[in-house]
This record gives structure tokens, C-alpha cells and sequence, in this order.
């Protein structure tokens, strides 16, 4: 049986989701993380998309993708493809790296948007990861907030829907304010 095919339109914004085949692991040392973020940026520079949120756990990765040209599903198999290239080599296995396709919501509205960022963000705390989201080294949390350096996320998007004045003090307190004590 034929797989629905996914909606795009020029200006799609998708909730990507993709996890390690049987639930294992897509990372196993610093450095797949690393190359993984280096493929984005890489695809990003072919096929021109926008990044507006990611994180990246041990067996699945969750990012916000804007689209403008190319099908999402154009992008996310060439950054899938390359990545499944590199692990397989590296540690010298065969087979499917990923669980089936990506998943992949359609985000129609600007609540939905936010909620997103604030779920992708919130992964390593509510993995029991770490406390707090700017202490989770594979996120675009701490480039949004503004501490650190935005290499390959817009975060401009995000912040639009906060206070001008405040807007990553504002969506700081939006995300956070999510973590239960």
C-alpha cells in the first residue's frame, strides 16, 4: 500500500521528527552530533531551507524546518541519507539507520509554532537530561536566548511572536515556565 503523501506548499513549516530504527541511538560520541549539525548546515546551503528550532537526543531528533522551493521531503532524505552514509561507516554497520520516514506535522498557525519550539527545547529536561534547557549542549535553546552564537538557526521567527523590547528574556520565561519542579 502507497504512503500518503505529505502536504507542502512553498512557505510549509513542519514539526520534523526522525528516530533511530528500534528506538537505538543516532549518537554515540560528540562528534555524530557535531557531523549531524555540520549536514544541516551543508543541505541548508544546497536546497535553502529554514531552521528555526532543534535538539538533538541520543535516538531522535526533533527540529522546526521552514521550506520555501524544495519538497520537505527532498531535504529531510538527503540530510537523513548523508548522515545514515556517515554512521554506517563509521561504525561499520549495514542496514537502516532510521525508523521509517520522518515524522512530520504540518504547523498551520503561530501558537502551534511557539508550542513546538517550547516542546523541542523542553526534551533533554523532561528526559531527566539536565535541569534546565540552556544546559543542553545539542538544542538551539541557548542561540535563541542569546547565549550563545546562532550559527544555523533563524531565531528571529521565533522571537517575533514575543515583546520587541524582551523577546528572548520573554520566550525564556515562555519555555520555562513549562518545567514542573
Amino acid at each position: 500500500m502507497a504512503r500518503k503523501k505529505r502536504e507542502w506548499y512553498a512557505g510549509a513549516r513542519y514539526h520534523i521528527m526522525c528516530r533511530g530504527n528500534h528506538k537505538n541511538d543516532l549518537f554515540l560520541d560528540k562528534k555524530d552530533y557535531q557531523v549531524y549539525l555540520n549536514i544541516l548546515k551543508h543541505v541548508k546551503k544546497k536546497l535553502e531551507y529554514e531552521l528555526y528550532c532543534y535538539c538533538f537526543m541520543t535516538n531522535h531528533v526533533h527540529m522546526v524546518i521552514e521550506t520555501e522551493k524544495i519538497h520537505i521531503g527532498t531535504i529531510m532524505k538527503r540530510i537523513n541519507m548523508i548522515y545514515s552514509i556517515y554512521f554506517n561507516k563509521k561504525y561499520n554497520l549495514i542496514g537502516h539507520l532510521f525508523q521509517d520516514r520522518y515524522r512530520s506535522e504540518l504547523i498551520r498557525d503561530d501558537r502551534y509554532m511557539v508550542e513546538a519550539s517550547r516542546y523541542i527545547h523542553l526534551n533533554p529536561v523532561k528526559a531527566n537530561i539536565v535541569k534546565n534547557p540552556e544546559d543542553y549542549r545539542w538544542s538551539s535553546y541557548k542561540s535563541i536566548i542569546g547565549l550563545s552564537e546562532e550559527k544555523i538557526i533563524n531565531s528571529q521567527r521565533i522571537l517575533s511572536y514575543f515583546k520587541a523590547v524582551r523577546n528572548k528574556e520573554s520566550y525564556r520565561e515562555f519555555v520555562e515556565s513549562a518545567i514542573k519542579e
